[in-house]
């Protein structure tokens, strides 16, 4: 086994690449200061507390037809879940937002996602947080999958995950040790379903492994889990907003949080999942059952409908980065 110097990785670099490297559009590391577009070079040190402890923080943002939607919600719940473990931003919100932009300007791509990471930094292997000296930002810019929907347009298969909810304190913090959102997806994908969904203390329903899980009760109110046990998501506190034109038009009469027994969704007219890649996706099968008629319910549609057009023509929540 030979040493390997910098220059001769440099020579390495075409080998290392790999077919879903593809979806791969560019980098921007703080530690570098610069962005790269080459796969191979989309790295981040091992010492990094965020790369051999999970010690870190993340989001991930839509580019949607050339403009983010949601940032600043995304940046405000950034800066939040970093303070909570005592990570301070290695620059300020505004700063990573135009990095975020020139990031995505780099990948040249205006159906993508942005995944922005926060670490507590370079140095040492212990787990000390003492030992790193700086905080560092890593966004990362992918191509955009097709929505579920579009995927499979006759909606998921959710069932009940056996790996307990995270502490409230960990549920809030968008934290990059996902142990348990890692085994939930491989749990749903050895069981052939689509998504699991966590269970809180006294058996009530709490969230997925990326997305949060509502339903429609019979008595047409829309509900999703107290957020006890649950991230705050962005995407769900948008459609949660959205849903109260429902509610105007009668089509909703209520919408709000509830302690939601698996029972609930099985009884439920409609359930759905909403997440940042998600958008909003009908469940079909909860629990082994059908949901509701088995057909798409008319809130799924009309939220859908909504969503999508608040991620395309909101001005108020859309930050440019591609011209025209």
């Amino acid at each position: 086994m030979k040493k390997i110097s910098v220059r001769a990785f440099a020579k390495l670099a075409g080998r290392l690449r790999r077919p879903f490297h593809a979806n791969y559009l560019s980098m921007y590391s703080s530690v570098f200061g610069g962005i790269v577009t080459d796969p191979a070079l989309m790295m981040a040190p091992i010492d990094d507390h965020m790369v051999h402890r999970g010690d870190g923080v993340f989001e991930a943002l839509r580019c949607v037809e050339g403009n983010i939607y949601n940032m600043w919600a995304h940046l405000n719940r950034l800066e939040r879940s970093a303070s909570a473990i005592g990570i301070r931003l290695p620059m300020s919100t505004r700063a990573i937002g135009s990095i975020v932009a020139l990031a995505i300007r780099a990948g040249n791509c205006r159906e993508s996602v942005a995944r922005l990471y926060v670490s507590r930094g370079p140095g040492g292997f212990g787990v000390n947080p003492y030992e790193c000296r700086a905080s560092h930002l890593y966004v990362v810019v992918t191509k955009m999958e097709g929505p579920f929907m579009k995927q499979h347009p006759e909606g998921a298969r959710v069932g009940i995950s056996r790996i307990p909810a995270k502490p409230p304190f960990f549920a809030r913090v968008k934290s990059c040790n996902c142990l348990l959102n890692v085994l939930m997806k491989k749990e749903a994908v050895e069981e052939n379903l689509d998504c699991v969904v966590s269970l809180q203390a006294g058996g009530f329903l709490a969230e997925g492994p990326t997305e949060n899980m509502g339903i429609v009760t019979r008595n047409r109110a829309l509900l999703f889990p107290k957020l006890e046990n649950v991230l705050r998501g962005t995407t769900m506190i948008r459609v949660m907003d959205l849903a109260k034109k429902l509610v105007r038009a009668g089509d909703l009469a209520r919408v709000g949080f509830a302690d939601i027994r698996p029972a609930d969704a099985r009884r439920a007219a409609e359930a759905i999942l909403v997440g940042t890649t998600r958008d909003v996706t009908r469940i079909r099968e909860f629990d082994g059952r059908p949901v509701g008629n088995g057909r798409p319910g008319p809130v799924f549609e009309k939220l859908s409908a909504l969503l999508l057009a608040d991620m395309r023509t909101n001005r108020e929540i859309l930050t440019r980065v591609f011209e025209g």
